[in-house]
């Protein structure tokens, strides 16, 4: 969750270049900040809050160092404070560490280590490790011997960095915890995610668990656990340091919400035959159709699950969506034959890549539906498939959600394809998507403003659907809630009937998808008279298809398209009801508390 940054080679820019890093990681926490940097003596800033607090202190206190690393939190031991912002020191300020993951055995490190009479300073885990270290320092071993046995101690997730008094060097490893290296002209880098130090180089190395990289200013080296030197391949990232700006746009979410038709194009370049009618994947080209599906996924990924088990049902092909989190502790039977998907934004999800890794144990074939290339998903499963959309950077996922429905949809066309005319209608389909994603971009606002006004004061928000629309439906619960910090909740249309209802007032909102005129979206229907025989005001999000207008006192359009898709264009509307709830009560759309984008812990 946490995102770390370390420079060296860049001996006048060192805090700069350290500040621009956090700054574009503050995506991944934003609870505490500090940085630590080397001229021979450490010297460390950090602060309680986000990151212009620690700017503020620096502003206050200048420093200066050749090389150093740098942190921003998300919060896990310890409450935000300034005495459990990273970096972490030794009593004596010899080692400072910077820490992303969770130190399962920090408590008996440290009941030890204060036996030994160390005084800690903060509630944090991460300060095991540079007492660890100094430890060992001052057993008289070197400062790569120091950090490469205190890592052999721990047990956990972890990326680490660390600097040294004295050491012109930054020694760090990771272990189920991402982390990345950049290999500049004359300067090296190290991040938690490729955007921490993209606009200094594009050339970099995953690090593999249990590897550990040192950076000096005329070099780096990677080795494995027990020290031998490895030959690593560098990668080129495709995309630049501009795409993860703003683009002149007032927030990420927003930048992100609009880039969809962009996406979506990514997303299914070379992907489809339209002349054919068929839909072509060439990185499952080797991969078996499968006699049984398993999902697994968090958050809104579960949800992007939820519709891809839906869609391999209807192929035929008997699916279910788990949240990780649980199928990591109970694996259900694997057969023959049978796959397990994993589905993760980032592919660093410390869930799904548990889930995955049980998967494996028990025998079945995965697959990674990611957007990150070189992340640990795509790294470690059998197979891969990349939703394309590009760096996404607002905590609420917006383009990446709709990445995945459309690459779950190519997906089951490859592996399980239909009749000629159930995919060529799909083909058709997708070839128009993107335009009309557009066109509710363009002709939405007007609509969904008039309907926050009116909706604001509300006490809680239900949004339903059946179908396709179920998982919308919870998505776009999942959205509101996360950034307007409003009582928000998403249910299949059908168990309205089996306990929510009793929440039903003239203040609760029903958002209610409807798009097609399948039997499903026939049901919902009923669902809609029903909460309206209750008062409560009903939000119709439609093709028009059914008419349901004419039972709903508000209604936000979306084109008329091949079923399945029409889903997707109803998400982009639940996603500018989400936003612009947030911006009109004032929200940090951007940073909403106590969530970052990336969750490496489980």
């Amino acid at each position: 969750m946490c995102g770390i940054i370390a420079c060296v080679g860049r001996p006048d820019e060192t805090v700069d270049v350290l500040l621009s890093g956090l700054s574009s990681l503050e995506y991944r926490g934003y609870d505490s900040a500090g940085i630590a940097v080397a001229n021979g003596a450490l010297d460390i800033r950090k602060r309680e809050g986000e990151l212009d607090n620690l700017r503020a202190e620096i502003e206050d206190r200048p420093l200066t160092g050749s090389f150093g690393i740098g942190h921003t939190r998300w919060s896990t031991h310890g409450p935000p404070s300034d005495e459990n912002a990273h970096p972490h020191t030794d009593a004596a300020g010899r080692v400072a560490v910077v820490h992303n993951g969770i130190i399962e055995n920090y408590q008996a490190l440290r009941d030890e280590l204060e036996a030994d009479g160390c005084e800690f300073v903060s509630d944090t885990d991460t300060e095991v490790v540079p007492h660890l270290m100094a430890s060992y320092l001052d057993d008289g071993y070197d400062a790569s011997e120091s950090f490469r046995k205190a890592v052999s101690r721990l047990t956990g997730s972890y990326a680490l960095a660390a600097i040294v008094a004295g050491e012109e060097a930054i020694f760090a490893t990771r272990q189920d915890s991402p982390l990345v290296l950049g290999v500049g002209d004359d300067s090296y880098f190290l991040g938690s995610d490729v955007p921490a130090f993209l606009k200094f180089t594009r050339d970099v190395v995953y690090l593999e668990n249990g590897q550990s990289v040192t950076l000096r200013p005329d070099g780096w080296e990677v080795t494995a656990s027990d020290g031998s030197a490895l030959d690593p391949t560098i990668h080129t990232v495709e995309w630049d340091a501009e795409q993860t700006g703003k683009s002149g746009y007032d927030h990420f979410m927003l930048k992100e919400i609009h880039e969809q038709p962009t996406a979506l194009r990514q997303c299914l370049s070379g992907r489809l035959d339209p002349l054919a009618g068929e839909v072509v994947v060439e990185e499952l080209s080797n991969l078996e159709p499968p006699e049984r599906v398993q999902f697994v996924a968090c958050g809104t990924s579960y949800h992007a699950a939820l519709y891809g088990a839906h869609r391999f049902r209807e192929a035929g092909v008997p699916a279910q969506a788990f949240l990780a989190s649980e199928y990591s502790t109970a694996v259900p039977p694997i057969e023959d034959d049978e796959l397990v998907i994993g589905v993760t934004q980032s592919g660093e999800t410390a869930d799904t890549l548990s889930a995955l890794r049980a998967a494996q144990g028990h025998g079945a074939e995965t697959l990674a539906v990611t957007n990150v290339v070189g992340s640990s998903a795509a790294r470690e499963c059998d197979h891969v498939m990349f939703i394309r959309s590009g760096p996404e950077i607002g905590v609420a996922a917006t383009k990446t959600f709709s990445s995945q429905l459309v690459s779950l949809s190519l997906l089951v066309e490859s592996l399980a394809p239909g009749t000629g005319t159930r995919t060529r209608a799909l083909v058709e389909s997708l070839r128009d998507l993107a335009g009309n994603v557009q066109s509710v971009l363009d002709d939405a606002l007007p609509s969904v403003e008039e309907l926050v006004d009116e909706l604001a004061d509300s006490e809680a928000y239900f949004f339903i659907g059946r179908g396709y629309n179920a998982p919308v439906a919870l998505e776009g619960a999942l959205k509101f809630k996360e950034i307007t910090y409003e009582h928000a909740e998403g249910f299949p249309a059908g168990e309205l009937k089996h306990g929510p209802l009793a929440l039903i007032t003239e203040d609760t909102p029903v958002f209610a998808v409807v798009t097609g005129d399948s039997v499903p979206a026939q049901k919902t229907l009923g669902n809609i008279k029903e909460v309206q025989a209750r008062g409560a005001p009903v939000v119709a999000v439609t093709d028009g298809v059914l008419e349901v207008e004419r039972f709903s006192d508000m209604v936000l359009e979306v084109p008329e398209t091949e079923g399945p898709l029409g889903s997707l264009l109803a998400n982009v509307q639940l996603q500018l009801v989400a936003y612009e709830m947030a911006d009109y009560l004032d929200r940090p759309i951007d940073k909403p508390r106590n969530l970052a984008k990336s969750v490496t812990v489980e």
